[in-house]
């Protein structure tokens, strides 16, 4: 195993997280070497998720380490994260030390709302990606985006796959085909139903309506976050 140099990575963690936004990929940047991870909240009560079970916090806002990389994942709990301004102070202070900061899934919308999109191809779940531009983000319908040190994946799943991506760029590709390796990872789903074109439009309907249901006012307390990000910007002024 080669000498790597120490990194310390951080996930922001919130109520009603998607956890495969965070595990995924910290599963993934657990394996790059030398390598802690912290999942950071405001303090260290553990955190609902969106399965139904909680996860610990390792670090608060106070006390979490600067981080080499860090790493913003989405869920349902989005909307709140964009409108508490003391969890969009700590991305903004980690995110400012950071070699790499990144998201999955719609925490790029909260990285955004933190003002750290602004110019920077960008990527999002798809049923969000309408999003990203309010916040000054250039979306992309990519799976995973590099621009600079902004990193983001696509919805849930390509958390794994960006964070693979990510390793390739940090320890090399041979170190990232190992990892891959390591964790079995040869995705063959059973069925085409991954993306609103194999889903077909009749399992996009009933996904849409579900959505409507479980946050019926997201879209609204987004472009809400957008304004007042765009009102603070000195050349909106």
């Amino acid at each position: 195993m080669p000498e790597f140099s120490p990194l310390h990575v951080s996930f922001l963690l919130f109520p009603n997280v998607t956890q495969l936004d965070l595990t995924g990929p910290a599963q993934v940047l657990s394996r790059l070497g030398n390598t802690t991870i912290d999942l950071v909240s405001r303090d260290l009560a553990p955190v609902a998720t969106d399965a139904g079970f909680a996860l610990m916090p390792t670090a608060t806002f106070a006390d979490a380490r600067q981080p080499d990389i860090l790493c913003i994942p989405g869920g349902f709990g989005t909307a709140d994260v964009i409108e508490d301004e003391a969890t969009l102070a700590w991305v903004r202070q980690a995110a400012a030390g950071a070699t790499w900061v990144t998201s999955v899934c719609t925490g790029s919308l909260i990285l955004g709302a933190a003002g750290l999109l602004t110019g920077y191809r960008a990527t999002t779940h798809w049923a969000s990606h309408h999003m990203l531009a309010r916040f000054g983000a250039i979306p992309v319908q990519e799976r995973i985006v590099f621009d600079r040190n902004r990193v983001s994946g696509g919805g849930v799943t390509a958390g794994i796959d960006f964070a693979l991506a990510l390793t390739a760029a940090i320890r090399g590709e041979d170190h990232a085909r190992l990892v891959q390796l390591s964790l079995e990872y040869d995705p063959a789903p059973p069925f085409d139903a991954g993306s609103p074109t194999g889903a077909g439009p009749e399992i996009l309907a009933r996904y849409k309506a579900m959505v409507a249901t479980l946050r019926a006012d997201s879209d609204q307390r987004m472009a809400a976050a957008a304004a007042r990000l765009n009102a603070a910007r000195p050349d909106q002024a």
